[in-house]
């Protein structure tokens, strides 16, 4: 698989990809760099960037389905889930132990807090947030503090490949999400 995909060469030295791999360590490794490498996330404004990546670390389940305003998202959102269903069926070609691939989207993106972490990097209220969705405060508050480790990675993986403006979008989105009540040092301290 990952020779195919070019992480390895024939002689299985580490190619460019494999060094992105590499610096993901928060979410699926393959699913994050063919994103960055498809550039999925160049169109994007880093409140849609942050909001897509969250997909990638949100592990709970929701059963709000997500309404999202952003076109550029909702096709990002679909460009996100065939990268994965191409990763599984490539993995199923190898003869790896992935069943199908709706299976392995299922089990590496979840869009359950998508459109609520799409408010919160637009300045929305933890309050206002909670309203949006019926997963748990300290979800949401875990998911998005994985997103900002997750937007660190994707920083690091876009200097390893030289895309100043991935790099900036990252340190952007990192910005929006890293504020208040989530970032605080000692929820008793408030």
């Amino acid at each position: 698989v990952l020779q195919k995909l070019n992480y390895l060469n024939a002689e299985r030295i580490v190619q460019l990809k494999g060094n992105v791999a590499r610096e993901v360590s928060t979410c699926e490794e393959l699913i994050a760099t063919e994103l960055i490498f498809e550039n999925i996330l160049t169109p994007l404004t880093p409140a849609e960037a942050a909001a897509l990546i969250s997909c990638l670390v949100f592990q709970d389940k929701s059963d709000v389905k997500p309404t999202i305003a952003s076109n550029n998202l909702v096709l990002a959102h679909r460009n996100l889930i065939n990268i994965a269903k191409n990763l599984a069926n490539l993995q199923i070609q190898c003869n790896l132990l992935i069943e199908n691939p709706t299976d392995y989207v299922k089990q590496n993106i979840n869009d359950g807090l998508m459109a609520a972490v799409y408010a919160w990097a637009r300045k929305m209220s933890l309050a206002e947030i909670t309203e949006m969705t019926d997963v748990p405060e300290g979800s949401i508050v875990r998911t998005i503090v994985r997103l900002d480790e997750t937007c660190r990675d994707f920083k690091s993986a876009a200097r390893i490949i030289g895309d100043p403006g991935l790099s900036k979008k990252m340190e952007d989105a990192r910005a929006l999400i890293k504020r208040d009540i989530v970032f605080a040092s000692s929820l008793y301290v408030i």
